[in-house]
Order: structure tokens, then C-alpha cells, then sequence
């Protein structure tokens, strides 16, 4: 089947974010070829194996060597739907996030054993469907790259809303725990702290949670599989904000007794003073 328009401008955009697209099909290789090259998923015309491989030979391969080629796969011809559920596990025993797209009944092992099974909303049989996680309605392989930029934007906006309610609740922490170890009172009370947590914290979420994905999530590299929820990053910008604002709390709340403080040692010199200049003369 010839490319469908937009094709080639998604799987350029899936590069950019990090997503290697293959292509596994039961074409022979000279066709397969010919559509990887006009899609843009090969760019060379004269690779070889194991870039460009046939199912039987990737079929007859050990466990190990299946793991070792699957990374450098990028087109399998010939291949049956049993070979496509060989190639998801090889990469998932790689550790990768393995996405699977098919609308045929024989597609629904490989829908079901991959970490992403999208299935054909139109030409798709039901049994795909069922063994799928999200169904593209429209069959446009462009649609995938618009699950990518929501999927990813609904992840960042967790971790925003995770730092922000971190960054406030830590902070509360250390001024009450501070303030009830110097000075035996605490600074925020129970009806204070239930403030922050129900008016403050819900709205500032509301408007993190909402906020629409933008083109910079797709510059991103992809999160592995192993990674952490909250990043180094973000617990280098929850520490600095922690400082900032105890920094910024206990200054508002010391300066006042300072500035009396010098105001109430400066009165008291001065009418020493005039008491006793009289005595004096």
C-alpha cells in the first residue's frame, strides 16, 4: 500500500522525540524497501542485514541473538504475526517501551504483549480491538504523534503538580518544625495548614493539570522504563525553593522585631538622655 499523506512528516517528527519507528510487514523486501524509503523510516538504499531482515531469518535467530539484532531492526519483510510478537519481546527483554499498531485478528498477540497495542478504529476486527489499549479512530498514523504530545504532556504535568505540592508542604514542615524546636509555638496552625492544602494546593493544581501540551515535549528524549517520577532536576528546584521560601517567611517574620527592637533601644537612649541633661546642668 502506498504511504498516506503526513506519514513521512510524523515519522521525522517521532525521530526528533526520540521514537524509532520500524516496519514489519509481510511484503517482500524489495517492496518493503521501497515504502521504509518513502515513509523516511530508511534513508539509505543500500543497507543490509540486519537493518533490513527477513521474518524466517530473524525467526530462526536464538533468544539471545534476537535481542542483540532487534535493536538495529528497522524493516522485516516476509514476516508472519508470530514474528512481530518475537520482535516486542526482544525489545521489551532490551528494556525498551515497545508501541504496536495492527487491525488484523493475527495482530492481537503482538497488541497484547506490547507495553502500547494500538489497534485500527476503522479497519480494525474487533478481536484487535479488545486486545489493544488505545484505539486510533481515524487509522492515520499521524494520530500517533498526537498521543505521544498528550501522552507526555499529561506525565510532565504530574510531575509539576508533584513538585508543587512538595515544594509547599516541605516547605510548612520546616518552618513548624523550626519555629516549635526554637521557640516552642508554631507558626501555622491546623486551620492555616488545612487552608493551604484545600484552597491553595487544589487551585494551583487545577491550573497545572490543564495546562495543553506544546511542540517542546516532542524535543524531549523519552522516559526509560526504570526512570524515577521525580527527576534529579526536579529535587535540585524543590530544594532552591524550599531555601527561597523559609529564606523569605522567616525574614518577614523577624524583620518587625528587629526594626522594634533598634527603635525601642534608640527611644530609650534618647530620653536617658534628656533625663539626664537637667540633672547635668
Amino acid at each position: 500500500d502506498p504511504c498516506r499523506p503526513g506519514v513521512q512528516d510524523s515519522i521525522r517528527l517521532c525521530a526528533a522525540a526520540g521514537i524509532k519507528v520500524r516496519m514489519v510487514t509481510g511484503d517482500n523486501l524489495q517492496t518493503a524497501r521501497a515504502i521504509a524509503l518513502e515513509c523516511g523510516i530508511l534513508t539509505d538504499p543500500n543497507v543490509s542485514e540486519p537493518t533490513i531482515i527477513e521474518g524466517k531469518t530473524f525467526r530462526e535467530l536464538s533468544d539471545l541473538e534476537r535481542e542483540e539484532v532487534a535493536d538495529k531492526i528497522s524493516v522485516m519483510g516476509r514476516s508472519s504475526p508470530n514474528d512481530k510478537l518475537l520482535l516486542v519481546k526482544a525489545l521489551r527483554n532490551r528494556g525498551h517501551v515497545v508501541a504496536v499498531t495492527g487491525d488484523g485478528t493475527n495482530d492481537a498477540p503482538a497488541l497484547h504483549e506490547a507495553d502500547i497495542g494500538l489497534s485500527m478504529g476503522i479497519q480494525g476486527t474487533e478481536v484487535a480491538k479488545e486486545s489493544s489499549d488505545i484505539i486510533i479512530l481515524d487509522d492515520n498514523f499521524a494520530t500517533l504523534v498526537r498521543v505521544v504530545r498528550w501522552g507526555r504532556s499529561v506525565y510532565a504535568n504530574i510531575q509539576k503538580f508533584i513538585q508543587f505540592q512538595l515544594t509547599v508542604n516541605v516547605a510548612a514542615l520546616i518552618i513548624n518544625v523550626v519555629s516549635a524546636v526554637s521557640s516552642g509555638d508554631v507558626p501555622l496552625n491546623a486551620v492555616q495548614l488545612l487552608w493551604v492544602n484545600l484552597i491553595m494546593d487544589t487551585l494551583g493544581a487545577l491550573a497545572l493539570a490543564t495546562e495543553p501540551p506544546n511542540n517542546h515535549l516532542m524535543q524531549r528524549p523519552p522516559v526509560g522504563r526504570r526512570e524515577p517520577l521525580i527527576t534529579n532536576i526536579m529535587w535540585r528546584n524543590l530544594l532552591i525553593m524550599v531555601c527561597c521560601i523559609c529564606t523569605l517567611l522567616y525574614s518577614s517574620y523577624l524583620w518587625p522585631f528587629c526594626c522594634l527592637t533598634n527603635c525601642f533601644f534608640r527611644l530609650s537612649i534618647k530620653l536617658q538622655s534628656s533625663l539626664l541633661s537637667p540633672s547635668r546642668a
